[in-house]
């Protein structure tokens, strides 16, 4: 329970617990609401039953007095009517705590969802590479959605208690034998139902996250792949793991679902098996009919009615916390990720990039670069040369500020490159990967990648990358839809685009990791010779694995072996 309030507590803002605590109250308000609600319809029964009690009541008899009626009847339709009054009034003020508290719970989605993308936009990338993205997906999407249920359970169930711990009070003051009968009777019903199905909405629920992280992985890896795919014609296992993963997700929201029931249905045969031994035991206890005690029972009667699903919902939420733990789990490590400590202290890039003495390793005891000292001068164009695994890309990486050596320093100008000033410096890189993403829309947001479009920038960078001319004859210009993961275009184009995203910000320094590796040599020469034209007056790092791509270059670093 500690760590349950403590991970809440952690997913809350101070302005959310505030906001809490006034729902909390506003419960109170509800509960005390709802208990004049059952209470008063006994001596409304019992006057419109027997007109006498006006007299003989001193309650009845010094309101009828002080308001001045003059017949019974009006006074019992003055009273009704009051009654309906309240009854509407009761229903607007429900109305409108629970509008609040779903705005509360909702509400919270967003805010979280927020947050959860917010950090993983600052993992450090060695963090992000080793998450799937389909899960960090699914976090998003679905494992916030479950908290905030999560969330409105918790609300829902503290409200219902206030309300049925105040009714409890009312009927323990009109009769404590029969209340203390229907405490046993309904308290051993609820004992069966919480801890009978406890067990299997908590193994339900996380069932459902095993299946649901399974069932975004497969749509992930087969939409991805569509093309191969398609050529192996392999449908039928896709479908098999896919329907795996469906059927166990659908299968534990069955359970969850039909298991929900529960508590009301049998809580129902209870209550309403109450009842009738409470007319039988009047019966009995008087021996005779019992409409001398019709008002009493019809207290009874209404206050189980409004007692019953009190409980029914208390027990539900209880379940639906069950259920939906996991997600409070997941969403709250994700949170606690760290993400990366970066200012935007201005660096200089005048002379040199200096590494001295790096090593690097990704798993320990196993470094991938080791004691590496170089100097990359300004203006240089230099290749890392390689086979497959040397470290090319790693090291690259290490220069960009990317990843952080185990030792060893990384200098600017003389300066070592640090939390302070590594956002200034990542500012200065243009890079090309080897698979190009594009993402669903026009040429110019993707040049631009999604932020304000300059469309001369654009269309000057286009220019260089030698894809303007392309776009204006066959296409439709920089407004050209290039359609999910660039489907449209052909792969020489997608990496001119490439290119010409990372010089839309008009970097400092351009480095191409193995980008033009997926093109046959006539059109990677043909690119090659572009890009070393464009960055005459560029640092340019140009790591490959074919050493055709490098003619350029004035340097060759050659790692591995």
């Amino acid at each position: 329970m500690r760590h349950f309030t403590r991970r809440i507590m952690a997913l809350l803002s101070r302005r959310d617990r505030h906001f809490l605590a006034g729902l909390f109250l506003f419960s109170i308000l509800i509960s005390l609401i709802e208990t004049v609600g059952v209470s008063i319809i006994m001596p409304f029964i019992a006057v419109a039953g027997n007109f006498e009690l006006i007299q003989t009541n001193p309650y009845f008899h010094g309101v009828y007095t002080w308001l001045g009626f003059s017949a019974p009847d009006r006074f019992v339709i003055a009273f009704g009517a009051l009654l309906i009054l309240f009854y509407l009034l009761r229903s607007a003020i429900n109305f409108l705590y629970f509008y609040l508290l779903a705005r509360f719970a909702q509400g919270r989605y967003h805010l979280i969802a927020y947050r959860l993308f917010e950090n993983y936009l600052g993992l450090p990338y060695r963090e992000f590479i080793v998450r799937n993205s389909s899960d960090l997906t699914k976090t998003i999407t679905s494992e916030a959605r479950n908290l905030t249920t999560l969330l409105a359970a918790i609300l829902f169930m503290l409200s219902e208690l206030c309300v049925a711990l105040l009714i409890y009070t009312m009927m323990l003051y009109v009769n404590v034998k029969i209340t203390l009968l229907l405490t046993l009777l309904l308290a051993l019903n609820a004992a069966v139902v919480a801890f009978g199905l406890s067990k299997h909405f908590k193994k339900a629920g996380a069932t459902r996250e095993v299946h649901q992280k399974r069932f975004y992985e497969v749509i992930a890896a087969t939409l991805g792949n569509f093309k191969l795919m398609k050529l192996r014609g392999n449908d039928e296992a896709i479908l098999e793991r896919f329907k795996e993963a469906s059927y166990g997700y659908a299968k534990a929201n069955i359970s969850n679902e039909a298991l929900s029931h529960a508590p009301r249905l049998l809580l129902e045969a209870a209550g309403f098996s109450l009842i009738a031994f409470m007319v039988v035991y009047l019966v009995w206890k008087h021996e005779q009919d019992i409409s001398s005690a019709m008002a009493l029972l019809s207290m009874f009667v209404l206050g189980l009615y409004r007692l019953m699903p009190s409980a029914n919902r208390i027990i539900n939420s209880y379940h639906q916390i069950l259920f939906n733990y996991r997600s409070l789990e997941i969403i709250h490590d994700d949170l606690m990720y760290e993400s990366e400590p970066l200012h935007v202290t201005p660096i200089a890039f005048e002379h040199a990039v200096t590494l001295e003495n790096i090593t690097f390793a990704y798993q320990s005891g196993k470094p991938v670069i080791e004691h590496c000292s170089l100097t990359v001068r300004k203006g240089e164009h230099i290749a890392f040369a390689g086979e497959s695994g040397s470290g090319k890309s790693t090291l690259a990486d290490l220069i960009m500020g990317l990843y952080r050596p185990q030792s060893g320093t990384i200098l600017i100008d003389g300066i070592a490159l640090s939390d302070e000033n590594i956002r200034s410096w990542r500012a200065k890189i243009g890079y090309i990967p080897q698979n190009i993403y594009l993402f669903e829309g026009t040429v110019a947001q993707n040049v631009a990648f999604d932020e304000i479009i300059d469309e001369e920038r654009v269309r000057i960078v286009l220019k260089q990358s030698q894809m303007l001319e392309v776009l204006e004859q066959s296409h439709q210009g920089i407004h050209t839809l290039v359609g999910e993961g660039g489907i449209n275009l052909s792969g020489g184009q997608k990496q001119r685009i490439a290119i010409a995203r990372a010089l839309y910000h008009d970097p400092e320094i351009l480095v191409l990791d193995e980008a033009t590796s997926a093109l046959d040599a006539g059109i990677e020469a043909k690119i090659m010779e572009e890009v070393y034209k464009i960055c005459a007056d560029k640092t340019l790092i140009v790591i490959a694995h074919r050493l055709s791509t490098i003619g350029g270059c004035e340097r060759v670093v050659t790692l591995g072996g």
